[in-house]
């Protein structure tokens, strides 16, 4: 990518000059840390800024100024489109570029078309994001949609950085929470054949229950009324487990969300993946027995408190099974393992990290990203969501009320770690305050000025000096550092940046649109603005595609 392979080649001339100072003895110091070198948010800063000097300075045990002064003294001057540095604030280097770099990227995203944006890797780290893993209890509500906007959106941002992506949900189908789902579809059950029987004081209150057991009573009556109990139950579970996993699929599906692999719990326990585990962390000493229960030692592992893997009943808690859940993934081949678990999962933490160390491997390789809670307004109040009472709002109703698309733009636009408050009044606004409606009108305008102008020249036979408009060289510079974007929000595993990246650009381009004139602009510039005009509408698309939001041609 051009910007991208600009900005290495420049990094690479600093570490040069760096380290022909220390050769020379103007510097000294036994490695060069890694430094920054990034655009600087003041346009009079120049349009790179390098801080080698700062990060230089306590290893060269010199002021950074006179650091970043040396280091200027053995840059290729006049190199890599270059055309002036400074010394600025503390020490930082600016590099102020000639203007016509940008021109190259018509021409670049034009020929990467779909492809513009997305890297490629020599030998792609493979990694694993698992993300949603709702209990197939219920339905999907807020902060499972939540959950599932941003682990989608990260994916994309991951194998478009290069990355071997594999998408997984964590099915929940053995342990308590099945056999209180048990209990509750039983109940229901027989209260719709007329039974007189008490509801589960723990049971699920849901009426999507009650619709289960009534669609399953249309099929087959009272055919289960008369068997016993407990393998009521199972087939109760078996039913509803089925269709709510349908559901659950369908409804993600609708929200641009398709899973490589459904993991099942209940396999853990019958391939004895679970004994497995348990007799591989006892051998290695890290189990022991207490109260008639076997405890992990998670405290050496930093955690506040030991944990119980099997229970007194002899019954393995769901953290035994995630342990071996977790060994799994490793054993597949994963590099990298992603969780993205809700708020309440914060303790879990290391806990779980320690069993992964435990097991002998490096815990870094287990990344869990916490992802705050979601909270929904109408008309400046909040909506009420209580789970426990069945008074929520689904993933289903979210998406009837507003889309799709502004549902999954409002549930990236903020970082995993920021509370949201979702405003559902703003979500389905058609104006400029709607963030969603923003990007997308401006990909509908240019697709309509296109229309408009009939067949294109090839960027690569227009007269790209032409641009000379502030406003179209921001914009170019704007489709310029998508690659980058994309980049760093994999590194960091922040996809929020690619819906501010999409709101920026959008804006770029209202701004140019604003002023200069395309369609009536005079021969040679008139091609040259549609040619623009084309490059934005490409990057724009690309971008929603990653967020997982459309690009509509007409609003």
């Amino acid at each position: 990518m051009l910007l991208e392979r600009l900005k290495a080649e420049i990094y690479q001339d600093l570490q040069n000059a760096a380290m022909r100072a220390q050769e020379e003895g103007k510097l000294v110091f036994e490695e060069l840390p890694l430094f920054t070198l990034e655009k600087p948010r003041e346009k009079e800063h120049g349009d790179l800024a390098a801080n080698i000097a700062l990060v230089l300075a306590r290893p060269a045990k010199t002021a950074p100024r006179k650091i970043a002064q040396i280091i200027l003294d053995y840059f290729p001057a006049g190199s890599n489109r270059v055309l002036k540095v400074e010394i600025a604030g503390p020490g930082f280097i600016n590099l102020f570029l000639d203007p016509s770099w940008v021109y190259a990227v018509l021409p670049e995203v034009e020929e990467m078309d779909d492809h513009y944006g997305c890297s490629s890797m020599e030998n792609p780290e493979k990694v694993q994001v698992e993300f949603v893993s709702a209990n197939p209890t219920g339905l999907l509500h807020m902060g499972n949609a939540r959950g599932a906007a941003l682990g989608d959106t990260l994916a994309n941002v991951l194998a478009a950085a290069g990355y071997e992506v594999t998408r997984e949900f964590y099915v929940n189908d053995a342990g308590s929470q099945i056999e209180t789902f048990g209990r509750t579809l039983e109940a229901r059950y027989l209260q719709l054949l007329g039974q007189d029987v008490p509801f589960p004081e723990d049971g699920y209150p849901g009426d999507d229950l009650i619709d289960s057991m009534r669609k399953l009573i249309a099929k087959v009556g009272d055919k289960y009324l008369q068997v016993a109990p407990r393998l009521r139950r199972e087939i109760l579970v078996k039913y509803a487990l089925q269709e709510k996993l349908e559901q659950m699929k369908g409804d993600l599906a609708d929200f641009g969300v398709h899973y490589d692999i459904w993991f099942s719990e209940q396999t853990l326990h019958d391939s004895g993946a679970i004994e497995t585990v348990l007799k591989d962390l006892q051998q290695k000493g890290y189990l022991y027995e207490k109260d008639e229960a076997i405890w992990f030692r998670s405290t050496l592992f930093g955690d506040q408190k030991d944990e119980v893997l099997v229970r007194s009943s002899g019954v393995p808690t769901y953290f035994a099974a995630d342990i071996a859940y977790h060994k799994n993934k490793f054993l597949r081949g994963f590099d990298r393992v992603i969780n993205i678990w809700g708020a309440d999962h914060h303790g879990h933490v290391p806990r779980m990290k320690g069993a992964v160390e435990a097991l002998g491997y490096d815990p870094d390789r287990l990344q869990v990203i916490i992802m705050q809670l979601v909270r929904l307004f109408r008309g400046g109040e909040p909506v009420r969501m209580s789970k426990r009472s069945g008074e929520y709002v689904t993933l289903r109703e979210l998406m009837d009320e507003v889309g799709s698309d502004a549902a999954r733009y409002f549930f990236v636009n903020r970082s995993f770690d920021s509370h949201l408050d979702f405003d559902l009044d703003l979500a389905i606004k058609q104006s400029s305050d709607n963030p969603v409606y923003y990007v997308q009108y401006a990909h509908a305008r240019i697709c309509s000025i296109l229309r408009q102008a009939g067949d294109l020249l090839p960027a690569q036979e227009v007269d790209c000096g032409l641009l000379q408009d502030p406003a179209e060289i921001a914009l170019l510079e704007g489709i310029a550092e998508l690659p980058g974007e994309i980049k760093y929000a994999a590194a960091s595993l922040e996809p929020h940046r690619l819906t501010h990246y999409a709101y920026n650009l959008a804006n770029l381009f209202h701004g140019f649109y604003t002023t200069c004139h395309v369609l009536n602009a005079e021969p040679g510039l008139r091609e040259a603005r549609l040619a623009l005009v084309n490059t934005c509408r490409i990057t724009l698309r690309n971008t929603l595609k990653i967020i997982g939001v459309s690009a509509p041609e007409r609003m």
